[in-house]
């Protein structure tokens, strides 16, 4: 079945979607898909797939309270829905993965773009379960930043709250890691540059090239860029507009980690795995900290650093990091 905008929906459990997304009369079930979980831990410790991935949608504000639940436990037992959008979402243990998936555009950010990324961030905020997320581009192409196409159609791009791709100005609690394979360009390293780490190929290319066509990177680039990069380096790309390397990007610290080109999902996915093994709220708010004490006063860092430290003592996960390390066994998170 094909929605208005000419998207695949699968509505085993999905309600008749409203606000003229999908009319009544297009609504039809269909069977689920089920396949085997398609991440393993290979021989390298990364995590590779197995099987053409089957996406996952998670938009609770499209389905009832008693079809989210049931497409919930579904999920959480390695059933598997396929529900074809701008961005997927899909799940792999405590990590979820959201795809820009208009690879005939370059992934350029759209306002479905924009509203479907917001609506994953949304569940992604709201399930305790779930600790970390990575930002991903289906296709050879990471992000090539807006569509100028919808802009110069004179269509909203953005979403109130999140921004550009509903996520440049989005206020979250979570960790993101993108994952670039390709170009992240314009728009697109603004993207990048909302997240918290950075796994890229060697075929990444990093760049905002605005200026080039009379803009300005307004998604956030232009002040972010010199936090991860030294001014001189960031100021060359700004004004030049031309774009730098994966190596360099590496080498001057905006990339966490390189790899091959193709593995930078699976890289992302092992930087994961290594963050999911620690205290979830520990985790969340050893980043809050991070976030919230740059360019402030040391006095102001360490008033922050005490306020989420009484969080953390008031959790029970903090009871279960001391017991399990005396009875010499792994910790059982619950993120409580």
């Amino acid at each position: 079945m094909v929605d208005p905008i000419g998207r695949d929906v699968d509505l085993d459990c999905l309600v008749p979607l409203v606000a003229a997304r999908v009319a009544p009369t297009h609504v039809e079930a269909r069977a689920a898909q089920i396949d085997s979980r398609h991440v393993v831990t290979g021989a390298s410790g990364a995590m590779r797939p197995v099987s053409p991935p089957v996406h996952t949608p998670l938009h609770r504000h499209s389905v009832t309270a008693v079809e989210y639940e049931r497409f919930d436990s579904a999920r959480r037992s390695g059933r598997r829905y396929r529900h074809d959008m701008a961005v997927d979402m899909t799940i792999e243990g405590h990590v979820a993965i959201f795809t820009i998936d208009r690879p005939e555009a370059r992934n350029a950010v759209n306002h479905e773009v924009s509203e479907e990324m917001e609506a994953h961030l949304d569940t992604f905020e709201g399930d305790d379960d779930l600790w970390i997320g990575i930002v991903a581009g289906a296709g050879p192409v990471f992000c090539a930043g807006a569509d100028l196409k919808a802009i110069n159609a004179g269509k909203n791009i953005q979403t109130q709250r999140g921004g550009f791709a509903g996520l440049a100005r989005r206020d979250r609690t979570k960790p993101l890691i993108a994952a670039v394979d390709g170009a992240a360009l314009a728009g697109g390293l603004e993207v990048v540059l909302s997240c918290d780490m950075v796994v890229a190929s060697t075929a990444a290319r990093f760049g905002i090239p605005e200026v080039k066509r009379s803009l300005l990177a307004a998604a956030g680039g232009l002040f972010r860029l010199p936090k991860v990069l030294p001014p001189n380096i960031a100021m060359q790309m700004a004004l030049t507009g031309d774009p730098i390397s994966a190596e360099d990007a590496h080498r001057h610290g905006l990339v966490n980690r390189l790899v091959e080109p193709g593995e930078a999902l699976n890289a992302a996915l092992q930087l994961a795995s290594e963050i999911t093994v620690n205290a979830p709220l520990a985790v969340r708010w050893s980043r809050r900290v991070v976030v919230e004490s740059d360019n402030v006063s040391e006095d102001e860092a360490w008033s922050i650093t005490s306020r989420y430290s009484r969080q953390v003592f008031a959790t029970e996960d903090f009871k279960e990091g001391p017991l399990a390390f005396i009875e010499k066994r792994a910790p059982n998170w619950t993120g409580r």
